[in-house]
């Protein structure tokens, strides 16, 4: 008998992964603590907000494809739900960086978090669309049920 692990329970895994990655990062920089990954983002320039932009991105990306694109409507506009959620929890996390002697509070940390969230949800809109994975997931597209 082979274990056969559906496309959905993968995605979901590599989510919970990445997270837990990420909240190890946090934990360490939190605390005080150095990584490889601190020494490696500090060796070119923007290292920091190239690596903001791609942590929270590829997290959005997973986190959608762990929700098959969930969406809701905002003021006319669809939304997904990780994505949304995602971007609640960074904005959280980037503003009690006040409060920790170890890190400082920095607008443009979150902006490189919001670009990498928006462009990595538009790139799972697009890959949605063009292989129409999950639900109907245009954006522009009202839900009248």
């Amino acid at each position: 008998m082979r274990f056969r692990m559906n496309s959905l329970v993968i995605n979901k895994l590599l989510f919970v992964s990445f997270l837990c990655f990420i909240c190890w990062i946090i934990y360490l920089a939190n605390t005080g603590g150095h990584s490889l990954f601190f020494t490696l983002v500090r060796s070119f320039p923007y290292g920091d907000k190239v690596g903001h932009f791609g942590l929270f991105g590829m997290l959005t990306l997973l986190a959608n494809m762990a929700t098959k694109n969930a969406m809701f409507t905002l003021a006319n506009m669809r939304c997904l739900w990780a994505s949304a959620v995602i971007v609640v929890l960074v904005t959280l996390e980037e503003l009690s960086q006040h409060f920790l002697s170890h890190r400082n509070l920095d607008l443009y940390d979150w902006l490189a978090d919001m670009a990498g969230i928006s462009c990595f949800s538009l790139l799972n809109l697009y890959v949605a669309n063009k292989f129409r994975c999950g639900k109907d997931v245009n954006p522009t597209k009202l839900n009248r049920e």
